[in-house]
């Protein structure tokens, strides 16, 4: 079978599932593993925001989204060239990804016959479940629950080395300028890893805050964990944040690699925060995932 990844999430659920042989189209930001960025086919481009500032990319992504703009460019001659048996795209988010009606009317109007599959979560639970739906579609359902059963596993150990302990009031930064709280996913990440999520949205979309709305239920636990970013860019972007929470742990932590990016490594993020929330209960983070900032 022939895929296609239209999302850097979806690109890490192929290789997780052994695939990696089968993918032949993924996204300009498709980076994990190596081997994506290297030897795949990229069929979605966009713009390089990487000397931009928070507040710039912010101001970017409204303008476009006001005018009815597109932030992703689908290279449909390209796609039409691979002949994809499965496209894995989203309609979560148009900030992150291309929707998928956008692909559906690029394969009308080539006349490609390719499988959709919309990877649309909003809870870990949800995240979870597409794995097997991956597996599914993919015509591997077995290596589909094999991984989710590992993962689970792996939930569980963390679960059993902060059982009893107390719940530090935890609060998440997706972005800095403007302020948006954690959505999604992402509290769940914080109440897997044995924390409280305050100030945040468990299974709905992020939205822009304040700043006073995110340290009004006093955070004991603030972590920065910007979409887009990795941990030296999110390191940038928690130094902003120290004013507004003077009496709280305030972490970095690779963002896109962690928490944002709805695909396995999400489970190396519970154990990363995990790990700054009990230490000593649980394995320390690997080097290079987070990084206290106060």
């Amino acid at each position: 079978m022939r895929l296609v990844s239209l999302l850097p999430s979806a690109t890490e659920i192929v290789y997780a599932l052994g695939l990696g042989d089968d993918l032949v189209g993924v996204t300009f930001e498709c980076d994990e593993p190596p081997a994506a960025r290297t030897a795949k086919t990229v069929v979605v481009g966009g713009r390089d925001t990487r000397d931009l500032t928070p507040a710039e990319i912010d101001d970017y992504v409204r303008t476009q989204m006001a005018a009815g703009g597109d932030l992703y460019t689908l290279h449909a001659d390209a796609l039409a060239g691979l002949a994809p048996d499965l496209i894995l795209t989203q309609d979560l988010c148009r900030v992150c990804a291309l929707p998928s009606g956008h692909v559906d009317d690029a394969l009308s109007h080539l006349g490609c016959r390719a499988d959709v599959l919309s990877l649309d979560p909003y809870s870990l639970a949800d995240v979870l479940a597409t794995f097997v739906e991956v597996g599914a579609a993919a015509g591997v359902p077995d290596r589909g629950h094999e991984l989710v059963s590992g993962l689970e596993e792996r939930l569980a150990a963390v679960a059993a080395g902060v059982a009893g302990r107390p719940r530090p009031r935890v609060a998440i930064v997706e972005w800095v300028d403007p302020p948006f709280t954690g959505g999604h996913w992402v509290p769940d990440l914080i109440t897997a890893a044995g924390g409280e999520a305050v100030a945040a949205r468990a299974g709905k979309r992020s939205v822009q805050v304040s700043w006073a709305e995110l340290a009004a239920p006093k955070p004991e636990v603030v972590l920065v964990t910007p979409c887009g970013y990795h941990l030296d860019g999110a390191v940038r972007q928690a130094e902003a944040v120290l004013p507004h929470f003077p009496d709280a742990q305030v972490w970095a932590i690779d963002g896109d690699g962690l928490v944002v990016r709805p695909g396995p490594r999400l489970i190396d993020g519970v154990e990363a925060i995990a790990a700054i929330l009990h230490p000593g209960a649980v394995p320390s983070a690997r080097p290079g995932t987070v990084q206290r900032v106060r």
